[in-house]
């Protein structure tokens, strides 16, 4: 029986471009507005692996990938692990439609200005940040991914 991954050891992601996070970089500061009203900020997460997701509605591999994306709370534990996924420069209203439409339930902040994704270093949608308990930046994922296969969750799980 092989080994569950590590965060040295990242299943393939078919497809997409995993990389580690860059040791010489920090995070952002975070304060961004939600769907919800409030200001999402780093100490919301403390204690759970984040999944820091970079998206637009108007991006068909984000659309694809965030319904496996948003369930990974429910399924590995939402004590665990929490999905926060930035709206990168689209309306409130367009975001409220899409997440109408298609029944995904996700915890949205909004990027208007594009500031935020900028200084995170995202290039290309969507992109995920994986951040630790502690509020480090292990990886940085480019790409639509399925956040339910097995070998991916048990990567999850790991770190």
């Amino acid at each position: 029986m092989a080994a569950a991954p590590t965060p040295a050891d990242p299943p393939g992601l078919d497809g997409a471009r995993l990389r580690p996070w860059p040791q010489a970089r920090s995070l952002a500061p975070l304060e961004l507005p939600t769907l919800d009203g409030r200001t999402m900020t780093w100490a919301a997460f403390r204690g759970r692996l984040l999944l820091l997701n970079f998206w637009a509605t108007w991006c068909p591999p984000c659309r694809a990938e965030m319904p496996t994306l948003a369930a990974l709370p429910q399924v590995l534990g939402e004590d665990r692990v929490a999905v926060l996924a930035v709206n990168f420069r689209e309306s409130a209203r367009t975001v409220r439609a899409y997440l109408a439409r298609s029944g995904v339930d996700v915890a949205v902040a909004f990027d208007s200005t594009g500031g935020f994704t900028q200084a995170m270093g995202v290039q290309a949608f969507p992109t995920t940040i994986l951040i630790d308990r502690q509020g480090r930046p292990l990886w940085l994922i480019e790409g639509e991914v399925d956040w339910s296969q097995p070998k991916v969750l048990r990567w999850i799980e790991a770190l």
